[in-house]
């Protein structure tokens, strides 16, 4: 039995500029990759363990491939707990 109802799709521009605001506006609290938060810190990966094993620095999610990431949130309030420091 076939159904003549229209089909409720999003035109091809309609989708484009929804994928395009995705693409240059990430979320407000982006999980961020270690090489970023290495760089905005401006220290090197062997500090940053040794950071990490004193119990320094921001909190790290790993993910299940192993790789760690650090919320936006998080460095932005460790970056200013070091300020007051």
């Amino acid at each position: 039995m076939v159904h003549n109802l229209p089909l409720r799709s999003t035109s091809p521009s309609r989708r484009c500029d929804v994928a395009r605001h995705r693409r240059h506006c990430p979320p407000k609290d982006e999980l961020l990759p270690l090489t970023v938060v290495l760089d905005e810190l401006g220290i090197t990966r062997a500090s940053w363990y040794r950071w990490r094993n004193r119990g320094l620095g921001p909190r790290v999610h790993r993910l299940p491939n192993g790789h760690l990431r650090v919320r936006r949130s998080e460095l932005d309030a460790f970056l200013s707990e070091m300020e007051e420091a």
